[in-house]
């Protein structure tokens, strides 16, 4: 087992299933309200580069002014806030039903937990039920979505948190993640040690080639973390 790791965390979208799935069932949505979803990728994109979280209670209402800035809808925060809970949050909801796990991802989280690890999930979405649809539910010591905490990945107090929920330093965490920017460093800047999970392991992306370990397919991680 790699260093002393007393736990093992994942990231939920593209690490634990495909996330082509999941574009492939919302592309309408999009469609339908690009100007949206464009405002809503910029705003999470400045709230990424914010240098403080923000109070948990504020991050949904922070969230709606930036994206309503993006829209040239200053002061209709509110009605900006409604329409991300329904046509992005809600799509996701509605259209998650019946996507499957990456092959042999439960095998490994059975076997990593038989072993004695514990295991999470930090997202920066809502987790809601896409846990139970992809029946992955009742394995999980810890569920954490970023937005909860006032900051999303690669600020490091999302990860922070997770060890707190888990009662563990950072270093004695493995994070799994698609994503180099967000999972990877983000990960690694708050003391943990990561796993990128991307189609070809032999070229990594540039920033995952940092990652402590990097992989394609659940069985090589499983005996990554179970030597």
């Amino acid at each position: 087992m790699p260093r002393d790791i007393a736990a093992a965390a994942f990231d939920v979208d593209g690490t634990l299933y495909p996330e082509w799935r999941l574009y492939s069932r919302t592309w309408r949505g999009v469609f339908l309200n690009p100007r949206l979803f464009a405002a809503f990728a910029r705003t999470r994109g400045r709230l990424r580069r914010r240098g403080a979280p923000v109070a948990r209670d504020s991050f949904y209402e922070l969230q709606a002014e930036i994206c309503a800035e993006e829209l040239g809808l200053g002061g209709r925060a509110a009605k900006v806030k409604a329409e991300i809970e329904r046509h992005i949050y809600g799509s996701v909801e509605r259209f998650f039903d019946g996507i499957k796990p990456y092959p042999h991802l439960k095998e490994c989280l059975l076997a990593m937990k038989k072993s004695g690890l514990k295991l999470a999930v930090l997202s920066d979405f809502p987790i809601g039920g896409k846990l139970r649809s992809l029946r992955l539910d009742g394995l999980w010591d810890a569920e954490l979505c970023s937005e909860e905490t006032g900051a999303l990945k690669p600020h490091p107090l999302p990860f922070l948190r997770l060890a707190e929920s888990l009662d563990l330093s950072p270093n004695r965490i493995l994070y799994v993640g698609n994503n180099p920017a967000y999972d990877i460093e983000g990960a690694q800047n708050a003391g943990m040690t990561a796993a990128l999970r991307c189609f070809c392991p032999l070229i990594p992306p540039a920033r995952g080639r940092n990652a402590d370990f990097v992989f394609n397919g659940y069985r090589s991680f499983q005996e990554y973390v179970l030597r």
